[in-house]
């Protein structure tokens, strides 16, 4: 569908034209991957609106080249001092609303992350990387078909008088190829510069803080505050005061020689380890790629991994997560044994991952199914990859979790809140259990790949619960089929809802598998009969994904980009 971009000097991929474009822009006026990383995402905030924006959760995995390790940073939000199991129960009827309202929402994370890059990592200032998205918002861009859609199809906007005066301008939705400006968010964004600019006596660490802590502690924080209060919300002055993206070790596997680094707290990411270590030990390429012995022993890996994330992941500062167990090919061994080769599973089955480690102490903490409640697995979510001449890398997901988020316009300020508080559980001690000050177990996650202790790779893709299989079917795609990344991209794909939901009330759905219907029928019914519950979707259904690879023998960059929504790589 679309040719591999390929070029020796820099290569940029996300989900936005415009995002791809501002990030090359950067990089060509002499700025870095980290410079280019928020140039780009704040331009996607703007372009790729209903998905992502200054509201924003996110996840990112960076490469330094010059200490030549990988970090990763935390972007997810914390839940606010006044949210706990107790109030939702007195004034919410016991349950937390599903992407919509302020009661779903989390606070934003993509700012400070922002700052994270450009402060550690990065050598231009807020005013050079956020010039292309103020334009964007104060002038405008004309909308893509999906962009215009997305509008149209939400119902949830329609409530909120704040966001129908920026989307449905004129009181009905803006068709491809309108104007669509955020007047509101350039100023926002302006106020960023403006508090920078004050401070740049005090040197550049000073002057990045103070348009980050403008955000956070100054008057956008009380203005989103005061809104929230007068609005039903829980977020307090407090909560944003308080807040701060982490920067963290990631964790990573060795799959057939190469590196797989995943996000460790507050991220289904090391689910994709879990299951790449169970698919390690088959010949994938001898079942043959989408053949109904690979489609079958994929989808049972994933479900195995997944009952371990239920039980297992969520937020380190409030939960063990036992690595050591869960990432061990012992581990993995043991697991594997459970994959019925002709009968698909129907049950949540989490492991005991704590015996392959050091002390062996079990972990007695709950994990249920529930089998009601139409919760949804998808999400809506955002992604740019960023490398530059030195191979620094950024893999950068953002997020409103749901399409336009919580729905809710901040007052005048132009930014809608993710909806990544639906994402908790109201059973105590699950996991993901919420608890104030604690980070939901997000679906947001990234891949950076290192092969031979080098830069080879990083991917990612939007799609709720689908993430993992997405960019796990990717990076399968290129290790064990050979494929070139736009390939990779671009082959058949399969999904599956066979676990609890992320969002509120995590509704799972045994034995559910969907497949593209490029995959072919005969294949379909080899499923069928193997007992899964197969679902069809469209041809080209089942990705969003984007990609840069090293070629690690000549250094070339090569990028790639999903046909199937308006991502767009570029590189030269």
């Amino acid at each position: 569908m679309r040719p591999v971009i390929r070029g020796r000097h820099a290569a940029v991929a996300s989900m936005k034209a415009e995002a791809t474009e501002a990030a090359r822009r950067i990089l060509d006026a002499g700025g870095n991957a980290f410079d280019a990383a928020v140039g780009g995402q704040a331009a996607l905030a703007v372009t790729d609106f209903s998905l992502n924006g200054l509201g924003s959760d996110a996840v990112l995995l960076v490469y330094n080249a010059r200490d030549k390790k990988v970090y990763s940073v935390n972007a997810e939000p914390r839940a606010p001092k006044l949210a706990t199991i107790e109030w939702y129960q007195k004034n919410n009827g016991g349950k937390i609303p599903e992407s919509d309202g302020l009661l779903s929402g989390g606070l934003p994370g993509v700012v400070d992350a922002w700052y994270t890059l450009l402060d550690r990592w990065g050598t231009m200032s807020f005013e050079q990387v956020l010039q292309p998205a103020i334009d964007l918002a104060e002038n405008g861009f004309p909308l893509s078909e999906y962009g215009a859609s997305y509008i149209a199809d939400s119902k949830k906007i329609l409530k909120y008088p704040t966001t129908v005066k920026i989307y449905l301008p004129n009181g009905h939705p803006p068709k491809a190829g309108e104007i669509l400006k955020n007047p509101d968010l350039a100023r926002t964004l302006k106020k960023l510069v403006e508090a920078e600019k004050a401070s740049q006596p005090k040197g550049r660490h000073e002057a990045l803080k103070a348009a980050r802590d403008r955000f956070y502690k100054g008057d956008i924080a009380k203005d989103l505050a005061a809104f929230s209060e007068a609005n039903g919300g829980l977020f307090r002055y407090e909560d944003f005061a308080e807040y701060t993206a982490e920067v963290e070790t990631p964790v990573s596997i060795n799959y057939r020689g190469y590196q797989i680094y995943k996000n460790p707290s507050a991220s289904q990411g090391p689910t994709e380890l879990i299951a790449l270590n169970l698919l390690e030990g088959y010949d994938l390429k001898a079942l043959g790629q989408n053949s109904p012995d690979f489609l079958h022993t994929s989808v049972e890996a994933v479900k195995l991994a997944m009952a371990d994330r239920e039980k297992y992941l969520g937020d380190m500062d409030f939960i063990k997560i036992p690595y050591d167990g869960l990432l061990s090919k012992d581990y993995a061994a043991e697991r594997r044994k459970l994959i019925d080769p002709a009968k698909a599973s129907l049950e949540l089955r989490p492991g005991s991952p704590e015996k392959f480690t050091a002390d062996a102490s079990p972990l007695d903490r709950p994990a249920h199914e529930i089998l009601d409640g139409g919760a949804s697995h998808v999400g809506d979510t955002s992604y740019i990859a960023v490398v530059d001449k030195d191979h620094n890398m950024v893999s950068f997901e953002p997020s409103l979790h749901s399409s336009f988020g919580t729905g809710v316009v901040m007052g005048d300020t132009g930014i809608i809140f993710n909806c990544r508080g639906d994402y908790y559980s109201l059973v105590r001690g699950e996991a993901n259990a919420l608890e104030p000050g604690k980070r939901p177990r997000s679906t947001l996650q990234s891949t950076l790949i290192m092969k031979d202790g080098q830069p080879y790779a990083v991917l990612g893709s939007p799609g709720g619960d689908d993430q993992v299989m997405r960019t796990m079917q990717t990076l399968i795609n290129m290790i064990d089929f050979g494929m070139n990344i736009q390939q990779a991209i671009e082959s058949p794909r399969w999904s599956s809802r066979a676990f609890p939901a992320s969002p509120f009330p995590h509704t799972m759905y045994p034995g559910d598998m969907s497949v593209e219907a490029r995959i072919p029928e005969a294949t379909r019914q080899a499923l069928i009969a193997r007992g899964h519950k197969l679902r069809v979707a469209p041809a080209w259904s089942l990705g969003s994904n984007a990609g840069i690879i090293v070629e690690v023998n000549s250094g070339v960059l090569s990028a790639g980009a999903d046909p199937r929504v308006d991502a767009y790589a570029w590189a030269w």
